[in-house]
């Protein structure tokens, strides 16, 4: 059984309030959900345990919510449209983020779904967006990695104070 099973519309609510701010005090949550403070104190305990509440409540594991597919995309638009191709891209719920690029395409974005039929049916919604010229589509088989900023700061931090920073280009 999946945890996306277990999850309730409660657990769901809290999990959009915590990546909405992650700071968030537990009595803060139960006032904005109308349930007691221990109901929210044990459903964060529970989401954490699991693992679908990474990151201090930022980052939630798709798998946990029953999207086990990732996909990034490459966009070729007509450039005078891609204004209208981001606001797109914007009302699409599995679209997790955007970039504009150089290179090849115009756009990249990460796309999630809950298997490749749903894939599908995003991949079909992007391409209905006006501008949209072409798409080339790579699934991620694992995660190795994940977006993190630790290393970058750690590093940042063991500079000396009266050290100017700089781009680092190693």
């Amino acid at each position: 059984m999946s945890l996306m099973s277990k999850l309730d519309n409660l657990d769901l609510r809290l999990l959009l309030e915590l990546v909405r701010d992650p700071r968030a005090q537990v009595s803060e949550l139960s006032e904005l959900l109308g349930v007691a403070r221990n109901t929210a104190q044990s459903r964060i305990r529970r989401l954490l345990r699991a693992g679908t509440v990474r990151h201090g409540g930022r980052e939630i594991d798709l798998e946990a919510l029953g999207y086990d597919v990732i996909a990034f995309l490459t966009i070729e638009v007509v450039h005078r449209e891609l204004d209208g191709v981001i606001a797109g891209l914007r009302t699409l719920s599995q679209v997790l983020e955007v970039h504009e690029i150089s290179g090849r395409g115009d756009v990249w974005c990460r796309v999630t779904a809950t298997d490749t039929h749903n894939l599908q049916a995003a991949l079909r919604s992007v391409l209905r967006i006006k501008g949209v010229i072409r798409t080339e589509t790579v699934l991620a088989l694992h995660e190795h990695i994940p977006y993190r900023t630790e290393p970058l700061l750690e590093r940042l931090a063991q500079k000396p104070a009266d050290t100017p920073r700089s781009t680092d280009h190693s």
